[in-house]
């Protein structure tokens, strides 16, 4: 006979710990398997360290800069890659060994390390070990995507997983793919001196859905460094090189990085041994409401779905997934306003529904440019563009898409106002301070107001129609 717990989680990254942080709520009976090593992927190759290397770039980009604002007799920064890298690492290496600590503080003893396998929806397979159990929860995250045909050249490919360990770099890099990873990276290196080339299969980039955003957004990042997008890049080997492809465009560099988005770490795990039908990617059928698989007591969260691979996204669905291998009876959670954020320079980020998810009848489209905006233009960042999709029958906002700087702020304050289905009306009585990227927001808003003037005759008090945006802000 096996051995017999109540729950297992298989992945020790964000999805599985909010799992257990709910599961041990009811029943100390569990555990955790992952194969290593551990720390979240946010903290070993995400989140974290990519925005340790970003503010470096930051520092070295503005530093350039110092002579256009008056400031004389400063010598030009000199950009040392290998330097850099170690910074990075001792900052990764703090978030990373803290996330260990926490893991194992958490499980305890009820952690194994080793890879598992389903056996069936109630029984898994580790370092040779039969265990049954009453729940599942799979949160094995995911892995960078590279195409088989590119993996002859390892020694000159790049991803998340093995960038950060890198101890140089060469001078010549090509970035494919030009989602959130692909642009971060791609711009922080450029601006530390690497010669950078962006080249994107899909032609909007950074997951913009709207048409015109999209084209300022290129307009306003390629100026970093030139990107290529709508054609698949290919490689091929030249000499002591890489020759990549795009369309047209040919150019030979030392590596590529490939973000080419991210493969769900769900072959091998033995799902067909679940009893159900798998997808043309081998993937089960999943809820994203209850994490639940099928109708069985299986449970998916994180990357491993392979929906939105985001962090809070994840931490949500541990959530949902370890209350409900727990529960008496499957529930349905809420999910949150969708919010995605690229830290480039300026941000791109969107809340919300984005355009291609409006009926463009049903709404209109209010904007704010920021060429005009006064605290940018204060601070030399007066690029960009940003987008409100509003309801024309109820003025409630329903998303919005942007590249401008300070995205990550703006972003936060729509993604509240959709989840609270406040109208256009009721955030504009919020007070915007001035000098902030802020008013930017209250410009769009001002601008559906006034288009829907014909529709809606809100009671609120007027204040915000007391000062004008131009020429101040």
């Amino acid at each position: 006979m096996p051995e017999k717990v109540d729950v297992i989680v298989i992945g020790a990254g964000s999805a599985g710990l909010a799992a257990v942080r709910q599961i041990e709520k009811t029943t100390e009976n569990y555990l955790l398997i992952d194969p290593g090593p551990l720390g979240t992927t946010c903290a070993r190759v995400g989140c974290m360290p990519s925005k340790a290397l970003i503010k470096v770039a930051k520092d070295f980009h503005a530093a350039a800069r110092l002579a256009e604002a008056g400031l004389v007799n400063t010598a030009p920064p000199a950009s040392d890659i290998p330097a850099v890298l170690r910074h990075v690492r001792r900052l990764r290496d703090r978030f990373a060994s803290g996330m260990v600590d926490v893991t194992r503080k958490l499980a305890g003893e009820r952690l194994i390390t080793g890879a598992a396998r389903l056996l069936g929806p109630d029984r898994v397979l580790v370092n040779n070990r039969e265990i049954a159990c009453s729940a599942i929860v799979l949160a094995t995250g995911s892995r960078p995507t590279i195409p088989r045909e590119w993996q002859g050249f390892a020694d000159r490919i790049l991803t998340a997983d093995n960038f950060f360990e890198q101890q140089d770099l060469p001078r010549r890099i090509a970035v494919a793919g030009l989602g959130i990873i692909g642009m971060e990276l791609g711009q922080a290196l450029a601006r530390l001196g690497i010669e950078v080339t962006g080249f994107g299969r899909n032609p909007h980039i950074c997951g913009i859905r709207d048409p015109e955003i999209n084209r300022v957004a290129i307009e306003s990042l390629d100026s970093r460094f030139s990107l290529y997008v709508g054609d698949e890049a290919k490689i091929a080997p030249g000499e002591n090189a890489l020759r990549i492809r795009n369309g047209f465009h040919e150019i030979e560099v030392d590596a590529v990085i490939a973000a080419l988005g991210v493969t769900p770490n769900m072959d091998n795990l033995g799902l067909e041994n679940l009893g159900i039908p798998l997808d043309e990617r081998g993937m089960p059928p999943y809820d994203p409401y209850t994490a639940q698989i099928a109708d069985l007591p299986v449970f998916v969260a994180g990357d491993a779905n392979g929906c939105l691979p985001i962090l809070h996204e994840a931490q949500d669905e541990g959530f949902i997934a370890g209350r409900n291998a727990t529960a008496a009876g499957v529930q349905k959670y809420r999910r949150r306003t969708g919010l995605k954020i690229v830290f480039s320079d300026p941000q791109v980020a969107a809340a919300g529904r984005t355009l291609d998810k409006l009926d463009t009848d049903d709404i209109i489209v209010a904007r704010s440019d920021f060429t005009e905006q006064a605290r940018a233009i204060a601070e030399g960042r007066n690029v960009g563009l940003l987008h409100i999709y509003v309801d024309k029958t109820d003025a409630r906002i329903l998303g919005g898409e942007m590249v401008v700087p300070e995205a990550e702020h703006l972003a936060h304050l729509l993604a509240m106002a959709i989840h609270r289905e406040m109208t256009v009306h009721e955030l504009l009585t919020m007070p915007f301070y001035h000098p902030t990227v802020e008013e930017g927001l209250r410009t769009a808003l001002r601008d559906a107001a006034q288009q829907l003037t014909h529709i809606h005759k809100p009671d609120e008090l007027t204040l915000c129609e007391s000062c004008p945006e131009l020429p101040l802000c």
